[in-house]
């Protein structure tokens, strides 16, 4: 009995046992101290970001925009822009092609001049069926590329969103270029934006980044009106057979994951290519089609979030 009390104290004398004795845990303390440093974080960040300020003249500004290049994002911004001016409402719709090196308004709204100064030295819009259209490809040659580093191109960015007369404007309708890069940065974190669009077809690859954009936005804090799935289905124009090009309701259930709206699906159509590449879209040419109506939809759907 005694030699179990001697190896007992012998035991307590062992340092180690010691230690663990005196143990005390800490993931509280350092938990609460990672959150209290995230949150510094933040707060830092907040007040290195400029404040939003809206652009003169214009009431709601809808940004367009797709993950991936190729997915028909700019035609999508053509037709819905036609559309809202279309609505009952009739509200005054302009465009901007917020996409330097690749700006495609100019060709799929016939325009080409070069805009004209107000008194105040501020570019007039270029108008075309109805719509005031601003785009880089109106100001440097359409042959010529555009090879400017950041500052360069932030600082024409800045030219075309407030060097431009918007006076009057109830929608602005803002094409951007594809991705997440800096422009779209630039404008969502500079200027006040009433919602965004995300274009996408159902093919897994476009998904990937159309999510990716639906995520900048929702980081930067500006809603997702909702996607429009373009090139949803190829429909025969001999005997009707409906195929799946680049997959099924890919975007519609994106959408439905992520908790936004899906606006309509766009079919694929040699229709509203010719129409966009002959600078004569289909909203404009073919107002009764089911493709026209859909963006009519779009449109309508839009306006009802705005309000």
């Amino acid at each position: 009995m005694f030699k179990n009390i001697s190896v007992l104290t012998q035991h307590s004398k062992c340092p180690m046992l010691a230690s663990i004795r005196h143990f005390k845990p800490t993931f509280s303390v350092q938990s609460s101290k990672e959150e209290a440093l995230k949150a510094r974080q933040q707060e830092l960040m907040k007040r290195g970001l400029p404040k939003r300020k809206t652009i003169e003249g214009v009431k709601h500004v809808i940004l367009v925009s797709s993950g991936k290049g190729g997915v028909g994002k700019s035609t999508t911004a053509v037709n819905l822009s036609l559309a809202l001016s279309k609505l009952n409402s009739s509200p005054k719709v302009s465009l901007l092609d917020a996409d330097i090196f690749g700006p495609s308004i100019p060709t799929m709204m016939n325009i080409s001049e070069l805009p004209l100064l107000d008194s105040k030295d501020k570019m007039l819009p270029v108008m075309n069926y109805g719509i005031g259209c601003m785009s880089m490809g109106l100001l440097v040659d359409p042959n010529s590329a555009v090879v400017w580093r950041g500052p360069m191109v932030m600082g024409a960015l800045d030219k075309l969103v407030h060097g431009t007369n918007w006076s009057g404007t109830d929608v602005l309708v803002v094409d951007l270029p594809p991705g997440t890069g800096d422009i779209h940065l630039s404008i969502s974190q500079t200027v006040e934006i009433s919602g965004a669009v995300v274009v996408s077809t159902p093919q897994k690859v476009a998904l990937a980044d159309a999510r990716k954009g639906v995520d900048m936005f929702s980081k930067v804090g500006i809603p997702v009106l909702g996607v429009v799935q373009n090139m949803s289905s190829f429909i025969c124009g001999k005997c009707g057979e409906k195929t799946h090009v680049f997959g099924c309701d890919g975007a519609q259930k994106m959408a439905a994951e992520l908790g936004v709206s899906l606006l309509g699906d766009v079919p694929l159509d040699p229709a509203l290519m010719s129409s966009s590449d002959s600078g004569k879209p289909i909203v404009i040419t073919d107002p009764e089609s089911e493709i026209s109506k859909t963006y009519n939809n779009i449109a309508q759907q839009i306006v009802d979030k705005l309000n």
